[in-house]
């Protein structure tokens, strides 16, 4: 037996290994790599010990990972030093001071090997040394890798940008939300992994969780599932109805309090589309899987998987039916990855859901779904195509349904579902359309092709429906909320003849998610429109009405409907305005300047004909704000006057940041803003 190395201590190498594998924004307290490329440890040798000699000295290295590490799961891998480190799989090769007193040692994972916690020890004829302890994470520099990504500036922004845009509101108002995703502060890798730990998978069996977790696909199934708390201590309860308690979802500005929260207590009350998406986007990038926030304008939410949403009235026009929807956005994420269970042709951007709407193989999951494959309509494909499809795609059919119980189709639509589909731009704050992704582009022959089908369908579903009534919603210029303004609905006659017909126009507060509310205005005439002709109707939207039922995202649903009840003959446009918000102006009083306190002056006025209660400001930046909110609460705001607060904080790291400020009330919410900060050294 050869006599063995003596080892005094192990450096890692973190500063060097962190900046050469892009994981020094988590900072220098471990280590953390990603898989397929090589990392360097140094061994520092004890005075009089044995120096490594090539080719006499020999010893193996094993890497462990989860709580019952096995090599026929590849959770416990053992391999020796060779002539030079391979790409394909763990191996290792040694390099020696020529004074003898150190050994660097290059370390290549496998590209293949299961993500998470390893524990490194070096064996030299069954003498084991702890070396310490390494996170592995997913590689979008590596070739081999699954989630292997080409461009250097996509790399930068789907898995190293902290901060990003969230866009929501209607397709014809979109509005961005900034959010700091922060998946590099303090603890939230540490959250990330906790993650996968609670998830009932590993429960069950942790060694073949932890061995799946070498697979994007299935880990991406795992975060879609534990972000939501629906069937599992996952991170977020969902609240899309009145909210007494817990946090209103429209207040979080940042994933971070949000996980500390979780791994603190549990379950965090509450969450909607757009928070649940966000969390998504900070797990993935975090454990290295390339990741965008997704929105949908026109999202439909299909519950009879028949791709349609069928809106059921009486004959007075009111709304019958309410199992199928249509939100008025709805936002999910896509994750990049290859798919050998599908084909290459399906690899690239698969979109996966966090949001609890249907259940997926019996847990609220949804995903991941190859765009490729909702884009040609494959819809054997897994995961879950038929119904992300459907958000997309399905076409709208309005019914009404006559006082003999028959049922008369009168409207419809192929165009309204899947509008505007949004990202955040890679390198700005611009709005990336990627409708085209999702759908053929308008007018291109395969859109021709569908279309036609469509019109086809159409006429055939429409023969014997007399057309030429048509209503037109026109809106006010300024729309902000605590404001009286008017909105009208034109009727037109294209008809050869005269028509007579009930004409109503109502509008009712909305949720996001197509859920209806109260009422919040009406109006209704008889009217006779002659040939050719036009008739107006306006209807003034007061906040005396409006301000007590319009939900935190302040929209409100407007509906124009005519009835002729003698020849069934209905008519409908509608049209779902947001209230503008107003400004906040945030201002930095001085630079700022590293490890210095400096203050943020903010500023917002009440729109609002009362008084607001219980304001606040929070604050949040990564690198500014110690990946925790500050709030400055101000108390009652009195009408037209100014919300104000100074917030101080202290930047902890140099550079180009983006601070996020969210004003909150009793009757306003979701007020957000954001400056860019450059912070000096």
């Amino acid at each position: 037996m050869s006599q063995a190395l003596e080892i005094d201590h192990c450096d890692l190498n973190i500063k060097s290994n962190t900046s050469s594998h892009h994981t020094d924004l988590c900072g220098e307290e471990r280590l953390i790599v990603r898989r397929g490329q090589p990392f360097t440890i140094i061994l520092h040798l004890k005075p009089g010990s044995k120096e490594f000699t090539p080719g006499e000295t020999s010893f193996t290295l094993i890497v462990e990972t989860g709580p019952l590490p096995r090599k026929e799961s590849d959770t416990k891998v053992s391999f020796g030093l060779r002539d030079s480190t391979v790409d394909s799989e763990w191996s290792a090769s040694v390099s020696n001071d020529p004074s003898g007193n150190t050994v660097s040692i290059s370390i290549n994972s496998s590209p293949n090997a299961p993500t998470g916690v390893y524990s490194l020890t070096l064996d030299q004829d069954g003498q084991k040394a702890s070396l310490g302890q390494f996170t592995l994470l997913f590689n979008a520099w590596c070739s081999s890798d699954a989630v292997y990504m080409r461009s250097e500036t996509k790399r930068q922004e789907y898995v190293l940008a902290q901060y990003g845009q969230i866009y929501r509101g209607t397709h014809k108002r979109i509005k961005g939300k900034p959010w700091n995703f922060g998946q590099f502060e303090p603890g939230i890798l540490d959250i990330c992994l906790k993650l996968l730990d609670e998830n009932p998978k590993f429960i069950s069996d942790a060694n073949e969780d932890c061995s799946a977790r070498r697979n994007p696909i299935y880990v991406t199934r795992v975060i879609s599932a534990m972000i939501n708390s629906n069937d599992d201590r996952g991170v977020l309860v969902g609240n899309w109805g009145e909210i007494t308690d817990g946090v209103h979802p429209g207040t979080w500005i940042g994933s971070g309090d949000i996980l500390h929260q979780w791994a603190e207590s549990g379950p965090v009350c509450y969450g909607q589309c757009w928070v649940f998406a966000a969390l998504a986007c900070t797990v993935s990038r975090a454990l290295g899987i390339p990741c965008r926030v997704v929105t949908n304008f026109g999202s439909a939410h299909d519950t009879n998987a028949n791709l349609m949403i069928e809106n059921l009235y009486d004959e007075d026009g009111k709304r019958m039916s309410h199992d199928d929807s249509i939100w008025n956005f709805h936002v999910w994420v896509d994750s990049w990855m290859t798919r050998p269970d599908l084909g290459s042709e399906f690899d690239g951007w698969q979109t996966n859901d966090p949001t609890p709407q249907e259940k997926s193989e019996g847990v609220f999951c949804c995903g991941p779904s190859s765009l490729t494959a909702i884009r040609e309509g494959e819809l054997t494909k897994k995961y879950d195509a038929p119904f992300i499809f459907a958000e997309v795609n399905a076409d709208v059919v309005d019914l009404v349904r006559l006082s003999n119980g028959e049922t008369v189709q009168f409207s419809g639509s192929t165009k309204s579902v899947g509008r505007f589909i949004s990202t955040k731009a890679v390198g700005s704050d611009d709005r990336h359309d990627i409708t085209h992704q999702y759908k053929y582009p308008e007018g291109s022959k395969e859109e021709r092709q569908v279309y036609e089908k469509a019109q086809h369908r159409n006429k055939l579903q429409q023969r014997g429906v007399e057309p030429g009534l048509h209503i037109k919603i026109k809106l006010a210029e300024n729309m902000i909320v605590g404001s009286d303004f008017e909105v009208h609905a034109v009727l037109t006659n294209n008809c050869l003849e005269a028509k007579i017909c009930t004409f109503l126009f109502f509008a009712t507060a909305s949720g996001y998610n197509g859920r209806q509310g109260e009422s919040c205005g009406y109006t209704s005439d008889k009217v006779e429109v002659p040939s050719g002709g036009e008739r107006h109707m306006s209807l003034k939207l007061e906040y005396a009405r409006y301000g007590s039922v319009i939900s935190p995202d302040r929209l409100i649903q407007l509906s124009a409907i005519t009835i002729d009840k003698q020849i069934t003959h209905y008519h409908k446009a509608e049209k779902t305005i947001v209230l503008d918000e107003p400004e906040t102006e945030v201002k930095l009083v001085g630079e700022a300047t590293l490890n210095q306190f400096v203050t943020a002056e903010l500023t917002m006025l009440n729109p609002l004909p009362e008084p607001l209660q219980d304001c606040s400001f929070t604050v949040e930046g990564v690198g500014l704000t110690d990946g925790k909110p500050i709030t400055a609460r101000i108390g009652t705001v009195g009408p037209s006057q100014e919300a104000k607060a100074s917030v101080e904080f202290s930047p902890n790291r140099a550079g180009s940041s983006v601070l996020l400020v969210n004003f909150d009330s009793d009757k306003l919410k979701n007020i957000s803003s954001f400056i860019n900060v450059v912070v000096k050294e």
